[in-house]
Parts: structure tokens; C-alpha cells; sequence
């Protein structure tokens, strides 16, 4: 698809009237394909983690922390697809690849902030069932609403403000090569390849950034399953270390999903090279992850269970559920 890539020059500085989201380079027939089951899987992941917030809220069962802290990600998980998926979408389904500068820039600020909220509450989870294995006396004391809502809160404010640093300074550069981003969202190093200005600093302060967040982060949780396994470990009972594990190995499963490939794509300081396979791993955080998520939470868990049925019992059969 051709469109006029007539550059603006204004005060010694290119302007780029609009970016092209080149997406995935496949067949007429292939982009069909693909856009039913991404749909499909947006769709599910949508409802799935709806049900999810709707369950936690209604359900007095589920009015502990873990399951606050679960509601809370299927919050973020309802947000981080729907910034790059419904474009992408749209740009399969309509074969429409232009988006303007500031419409890219709001796509990075947004897709990468809660990306960051989402590895900063993963960390809280972690911490989480660390003092509910190794300090169960004390967990409603120390893991008490005000401090669940504090956390959750802090994950939020620590992952929209780590970015606004580089999404200003990418704002700020000048756009004068070719205006094909080689990604289905704009992400940073398709973008600076776009770029006329110096890039390393931003390079430099992105990789830096990933590295306190993504490592940072996965460093704390390695260390509290470190405690758990080594607590659990410990118990008398087969019963007692078997019900346990089933308390935190959802949240291991879904820490495993999200990290490994966000630090495939980020922890190293240059993607230029492998930006193509950047954008085939980046479709596992932004539509695997989320779909399964609600999936991999309730599978084991007795008590989401229970849950669920008197929650759809609740929607599904209203006067049955009252009288019961």
C-alpha cells in the first residue's frame, strides 16, 4: 500500500506526517485467518477477565489478598492487548496502516507503562504468597486492604512514571528516512531506526531501564520463591507441601509467560537485529499472556471454582441464586 510520504520541513526539522504500521507481511487469505483468531483470542481474554474482576468483587469467598491482587491483573490484562490489538485489527481487517506521530507516541507511552505495572504487581503477587508461606501467623496483619490497595496503587503510579522520561525524549526527535515501522505497535527500536537524531542516549536509557525493571524485578521474585520452596520444603506433612505449592505455582506459570519473552526482547542493548523476531515474540505477552492468564488462575484453584458457579448461577439463573 502506497501513501504519500511527503515530509514537512519546519524550523531545520523533519516532520513526518504520519507513521505506517507495516504489521505482519503475509497473504490476503493468511491475514484473514490470522485476524479471526487474534480476534477470537481478544474476544475470550476480554470476557475472561471480566468475569474474573466481576467474581473477586461479587464473591465474599474471594475477599482475600491474592485474589485482590488476581482481580487487580485481570484489570491490567483487560488494558495492556486492547492498546496494540484492536489496531491491529483494524490494520488486518482494513488493510489501513497509517497512524499519526502523536497517536504512536500515546501507543509506546501507554503499551510499555503497563507492561511496567504489570511486572511491578507480578512482584507484589510474589511477594504476596511469600509471607503468606513463610509468616501465615502474621498475613492478615502485615498483607491487610489498606496495604493491598497501596501496592497495587504504587505498581500502577511506578509503571506510567518510569516512562515518561523516554516517551518525551522520543517525542522530541526528528523523522526525516522512511516512515515504515517494521512492527504491528510502535515500539522503540523500529522506531529510532526511523530516526534522524542521536538515538544512543535513548538506546542507552531504555536498556538501562529495562534492566532495573525487568531484571530488577525478576531478581526479588526468584528470591521469594527461593524462601517459599525452601519453607514448603520443610513441612512434616506430603499433604501439607502439596497444598501449598498449589497456592503459588499459577502465579510461578504466569511469571515464567511474562518474563521470558520481555526479556527475550528488551534485556540486551540492541535489538536492531532481530526486530523481525522481536515482533513475532512480542504477539506471546501481548495475546498469549492475557488469554491465558484467567485460565491458568482458575484451572487448580477449589475455591475460584466455587466461585464461578455461584457467580454464573448469580447472572445465568438470578432468582434461583437469591433463594439459595
Amino acid at each position: 500500500m502506497e501513501v504519500n510520504t511527503l515530509t514537512v520541513k519546519h524550523m531545520n526539522k523533519t516532520v513526518i506526517p504520519e507513521f505506517l504500521l507495516i504489521g505482519f507481511s503475509i497473504q490476503k487469505k493468511t491475514q484473514f485467518c490470522l485476524f479471526i483468531i487474534i480476534c477470537i483470542a481478544y474476544v475470550v481474554t476480554m470476557t475472561a477477565n471480566v468475569f474474573i474482576i466481576i467474581m473477586v468483587k461479587t464473591e465474599r469467598r474471594l475477599h482475600k489478598p491474592m485474589y485482590f491482587f488476581i482481580g487487580g491483573l485481570s484489570f491490567i490484562e483487560i488494558w495492556y492487548p486492547s492498546v496494540t490489538i484492536p489496531r491491529l485489527l483494524w490494520s488486518l481487517k482494513t488493510t489501513k496502516e497509517a497512524i499519526s506521530p502523536a497517536g504512536c507516541i500515546t501507543q509506546f507511552y501507554f503499551h510499555f507503562s503497563l507492561g511496567a505495572t504489570e511486572i511491578f504487581l507480578l512482584t507484589v503477587m510474589a511477594y504476596d504468597r511469600y509471607v503468606a508461606v513463610c509468616n501465615p501467623l502474621r498475613y492478615m496483619a502485615i498483607i491487610n486492604p489498606k496495604v493491598c490497595t497501596i501496592l497495587i496503587l504504587g505498581s500502577g503510579v511506578s509503571g506510567f512514571v518510569s516512562m515518561i522520561t523516554p516517551c518525551v525524549q522520543i517525542a522530541n526527535l526528528s523523522f526525516c528516512r522512511e516512515n515504515q515501522i517494521d512492527h504491528y505497535y510502535c515500539d522503540l527500536a523500529p522506531i529510532l531506526k526511523l530516526s534522524c537524531s542521536e538515538t544512543s542516549s535513548i538506546e542507552k536509557l531504555f536498556f538501562c531501564l529495562s534492566l532495573f525493571i525487568i531484571l530488577g524485578c525478576f531478581f526479588l521474585i526468584v528470591i521469594s520463591y527461593i524462601c517459599i520452596i525452601r519453607t514448603t520444603l520443610m513441612f512434616p506433612t506430603a499433604i501439607g507441601r502439596r497444598k501449598t505449592f498449589s497456592t503459588f505455582t499459577s502465579h510461578l506459570i504466569v511469571v515464567l509467560l511474562f518474563y521470558g519473552p520481555i526479556i527475550f526482547m528488551f534485556v540486551r542493548p540492541s535489538t536492531g537485529g532481530l526486530m523481525h523476531l522481536n515482533k513475532i515474540v512480542s504477539i506471546i505477552p501481548s495475546v498469549v499472556t492475557p488469554l491465558l492468564n484467567p485460565i491458568i488462575y482458575t484451572l487448580r484453584n477449589q475455591e475460584v471454582h466455587m466461585a464461578m458457579k455461584k457467580t454464573v448461577q448469580r447472572f445465568v439463573f438470578p432468582v434461583e441464586g437469591n433463594i439459595n
